[in-house]
């Protein structure tokens, strides 16, 4: 079983080329579908892989592959991108139809909502012109049939001359139809005759003017009426790409080029451009989904959606939208704090414990001090840190993100940031991207994927590091308990460090507001382009899968990036802080030399050579700190707060001081980590390099304010 991702911005490459066949008699089968009907659940169900799946539209934005097996025939099933239609208007919506298009799929299985069917028909009867051999899935029945709709599917397929069945992809047995007819539909054993939408009769005419010489010019290779469709359209993009696939130029053929001369002047007689032409291919395919639905759709309960709409208009609202969307983040944030202690301080035990045990074993084998220094205190120790403090709250954060996602809350948070980041002129799912952030921000580059627009994509990219990730809370709460909370403990404590972390959080929303708007003006200017947002249907959540699959997707996978380079910074930071030049280390005198900078921003020598070495990994940083305040060749963990701040105010520390800190940890340039992923995504190492100027340069500038605002009103 495996499983290949196809870039976002692949949609040029014919989607054949990445099939992977275990056989030769292997078949092709495309899953198709609107984004949030559940497609990628049915591939998940198949073929026993685990792609990502969540209620949010569009989440997958590449082609997925798996294998799946029946009785009698195998299959190699590809999950493509969701969309709306195969009049492609997006990178998503480009890769799903050239694939359904011109890959070649022995068959397409068309997943559609039972509970929104009308929508779905859309890109089910687009695909039937495309190919005959079509099965539509129709799925979430269970949800359909709790809000009082029925849906006819024996008329359905009489309606749509393709076979049709209905599933609960959730329920992998419900899927049992599905494959049985998939292998009389690929084996040739059903006979369907797809529907012919039947278009006014001015395009009538002018495809039959078309059609034969494109069949002519084209034979079996691609469906004639379809192809006649879209040259009358003139989609450049579209020709290209069908052009390529067939090897030559369509519009070369002297015969076909005046046919299409003729029909488009035909269409011109009855004053109907390219423009109004379109309008009248969806209206006439809307007007076709409508009479459908309406004849094998039936509602036992008109007020099924009710219950949503009231929700939306709590969540969705300017006047309690925001308070809640905050008050949830608080909460998140409490639960991550407050669980995240008692787990943290296991792991950090049981890791120092096979730390001694490791030094023992070094004692008995008589290893040089240096080699136990190097491979023990220097390696094992910093990846020992970083698991401890970072594991824990990854593992309680991103369940319950995704339960957000899986719920249906996600995309409300959307739409009540959409209106701020078009001011910004920027896209409103920036907004889910900047959510994932605190979670990974290597994640919510990742996410950026989800957007359309190049530009509003790459705006994305270079903002996502404004949000602190899970790897800065360590360092934040510490400092907002030592300096700003002070006595509070237990509950209160927790409780006081969730709100402050959450106004931090504002505030970096904030910065990621107006870094946005001042690259829109410059660097990236542009229009924000308007998006489709679907808000889906509120679901209760698969807790299992959801905790399951986050732990596994998102925090082992992030988790085992950073140990991958925190192991190497373990070992440099161990050699800086005992290679010593005359009586004094190098991380010493890099600290020394770094002072006077780190002054002007309200810092000092220590903090900022200790945020250079976190690079790596955030969550090193307090402890490089207290390394190099006692003086200590490894890293090293105070028993307390309270002794970490009496550490701290004795080597200078002011209330300045930590505001500064905590500053520079929410402005301070991306992780390691990050920038290897914006490196991935953009192919492109000036992209990279400006996403660590800008935060880097926001961050000197804003702690070198702070502290002049600091000495001038005290």
């Amino acid at each position: 079983m495996g499983q290949t991702q196809a870039s976002p911005g692949a949609s040029a490459v014919y989607a054949q080329t990445i099939i992977k066949k275990k056989a030769p008699s292997d078949k092709v089968v495309a899953l198709a579908g609107n984004p949030n009907v559940g497609k990628s659940t049915v591939f998940n169900a198949l073929t026993g892989m685990k792609q990502h799946t969540g209620n949010w539209p569009g989440k997958t934005v590449g082609c997925a592959q798996g294998y799946y097996e029946t009785r009698t025939q195998s299959y190699v099933m590809v999950d493509i991108p969701g969309t709306y239609s195969l009049m492609a208007n997006s990178v998503e919506e480009e890769v799903a139809r050239n694939f359904v298009c011109f890959g070649e799929p022995d068959a397409v299985v068309v997943v559609c909502d039972a509970t929104c069917l009308e929508r779905n028909l859309n890109l089910v009867l687009q695909t039937i012109e495309v190919s005959e051999r079509v099965v539509v899935c129709v799925n979430l029945m269970d949800e359909a049939k709790r809000k009082g709709i029925r849906v006819d599917l024996a008329l359905l397929s009489k309606r749509l001359g393709v076979p049709v069945v209905g599933t609960v992809a959730r329920k992998k047995r419900s899927l049992q139809a599905l494959s049985a007819v998939l292998d009389k539909t690929t084996s040739g054993d059903y006979a369907s005759s797809p529907l012919k939408v039947v278009y006014p009769d001015c395009v009538e005419f002018a495809i039959s003017i078309l059609e034969p010489f494109v069949e002519a010019k084209c034979g079996s290779e691609i469906n004639s009426r379809w192809l006649s469709l879209r040259l009358l359209e003139q989609d450049e993009g579209m020709i290209r790409q069908a052009e390529s696939y067939l090897g030559f130029e369509l519009l070369s053929d002297e015969m076909l080029s005046m046919a299409v001369d003729c029909a488009m002047r035909r269409l011109g007689e009855e004053r109907i451009d390219t423009e109004k032409l379109k309008d009248l291919i969806v209206s006439t395919l809307v007007k076709e989904a409508e009479e459908i639905s309406k004849d094998v759709v039936t509602y036992s309960d008109l007020k099924y959606s009710a219950s949503d709409r009231r929700l939306d208009k709590v969540l969705t609202s300017r006047l309690t939208g925001y308070p809640i969307m905050l008050a949830l983040l608080a909460l998140i944030f409490w639960l991550t704090i407050t669980g995240a202690n008692y787990p943290s301080q296991l792991l950090s035990d049981g890791l120092f414990w096979i730390q001694d045990k490791l030094t023992q074993l070094f004692d008995y084998l008589q290893a040089p001090d240096w080699l136990h220094g190097a491979l023990v205190l220097g390696v094992y120790r910093v990846m020992a840190w970083v698991i401890s403090v970072m594991l824990p709250p990854m593992a309680i954060f991103f369940p319950l993100f995704t339960l957000l996602e899986d719920a249906g809350y996600l995309p409300r948070v959307a739409y009540n940031l959409d209106r701020p980041f078009k001011r910004c002129n920027a896209c409103g799912k920036q907004a889910l991207c900047m959510c994932m952030g605190f979670g990974c921000n290597a994640v919510g580059v990742t996410g950026c994927r989800i957007i359309d627009s190049p530009r509003e994509r790459m705006l994305a990219v270079l903002t996502n590091s404004f949000v602190p990730c899970n790897g800065r809370f360590p360092t934040l709460i510490a400092i907002l308990s030592m300096f700003i909370i002070g006595g509070a403990a237990g509950a209160a404590s927790s409780l006081a460090s969730a709100v402050l972390l959450t106004l931090i959080i504002v505030f970096a929303i904030a910065m990621t507001f107006w870094i946005t708007k001042l690259l829109s003006k410059t660097i990236l200017k542009g229009v924000p382009s308007s998006f489709t947002l679907e808000l889906p249907p509120y679901r209760v959540p698969q807790i299992g899968k959801v905790i399951v699959r986050s732990i596994f997707d998102r925090t082992l996978f992030v988790l085992g990036r950073a140990v991958a380079v925190a192991a190497p910074a373990g070992l440099i930071i161990w050699l800086l802080s005992n290679i010593m030049i005359g009586d004094v280390s190098i991380l010493s005198r890099c600290a020394a030399f770094l002072d006077p900078f780190a002054r002007l921003m309200g810092l000092d020598g220590v903090i900022l050579i200790a945020f250079i070495l976190g690079f790596p990994a955030n969550e090193i940083v307090v402890p490089i700190i207290i390394m190099a305040y006692m003086a200590q060749g490894s890293i090293l963990e105070l028993e307390s707060l309270a002794e970490m701040r009496q550490l701290f105010v004795s080597n200078g520390w002011t209330i300045t001081t930590a505001l500064c800190t905590m500053l520079f940890m929410v402005l301070h340039w991306p992780c390691s980590t990050t920038l290897l992923t914006i490196r991935k995504e953009t192919g492109s190492w000036k992209w990279t390099a400006l996403a660590a100027a800008i935060p880097t340069v926001t961050g000197i500038a804003a702690c070198m304010l702070l502290n002049l605002s600091a000495c001038i009103f005290t």
